[in-house]
């Protein structure tokens, strides 16, 4: 993964889960908690596509595992955002960008549904039966109108920070290698040409010593 996506998302990620855990899990809202976390993944994997998604997703999610309060298994979370950011990437069009907000929208009402059911399925698994007793269908209705009501106005932010700032050193000079290597073509082009001119140069004097003799 690129070093700048890396320096934008690590502080993108820690700001949303302190947000999340300090403010919205206090706001004791009816069902489940708006998922800031999500979001942020959602919105830096539809930027960066499915590699990066996955990667960030998984660095997300294992970092709620391991932040308080939580209290279920490690690496539960990280799972889910892992295959999550990695499906939400596959949507990323090979131009890079969105034509319009109906792709985006579709996205977040799929992770916020496929997030709900994964993290309880995953808890089934491993004898977590919480969802059953609060209600797998309220937490899918309340997680994804949540989602829905606080997409607006964090997936374009991080998305257009994200395309802002991906601008890759690396990948610059990968391809400025390329653009570099033009000075270093033309320098032999010029070098051969300027052998090439003397060569004719002489040719020329010796021609013309010819027609002299």
């Amino acid at each position: 993964m690129r070093i700048n996506r890396i320096l934008l998302a690590t502080p993108l990620v820690v700001v949303s889960l302190v947000i999340q855990v300090s403010v919205l899990a206090r706001l004791q809202l009816p069902g489940a908690v708006p998922d800031l976390l999500l979001l942020v993944v959602l919105a830096l994997a539809l930027v960066y596509g499915h590699v990066g998604g996955c990667l960030v997703g998984f660095g997300a999610g294992l970092l709620a595992d391991l932040a308080p309060p939580s209290d279920h298994a490690i690496g539960r979370y990280a799972l889910v955002l892992c295959i999550i950011g990695y499906a939400a990437g596959l949507t990323r069009p090979d131009s890079g960008q969105h034509r319009s907000a109906t792709v985006p929208l579709m996205v977040v009402i799929g992770a916020a549904i496929g997030s709900t059911l994964m993290y309880a399925g995953v808890g089934a698994l491993v004898g977590d039966t919480a969802a059953r007793h609060v209600g797998l269908v309220g937490l899918l209705l309340s997680a994804t109108l949540y989602d829905l009501l606080l997409a607006p106005f964090v997936v374009p932010l991080v998305m257009a920070v994200a395309r802002r700032t991906d601008n890759d050193p690396l990948a610059a000079d990968g391809s400025g290698g390329s653009a570099g290597r033009e000075p270093a073509y033309g320098w032999l082009s010029s070098r051969s040409g300027f052998k090439a001119g003397r060569t004719s140069l002489k040719k020329a004097g010796r021609l013309k010593g010819v027609k002299r003799l």
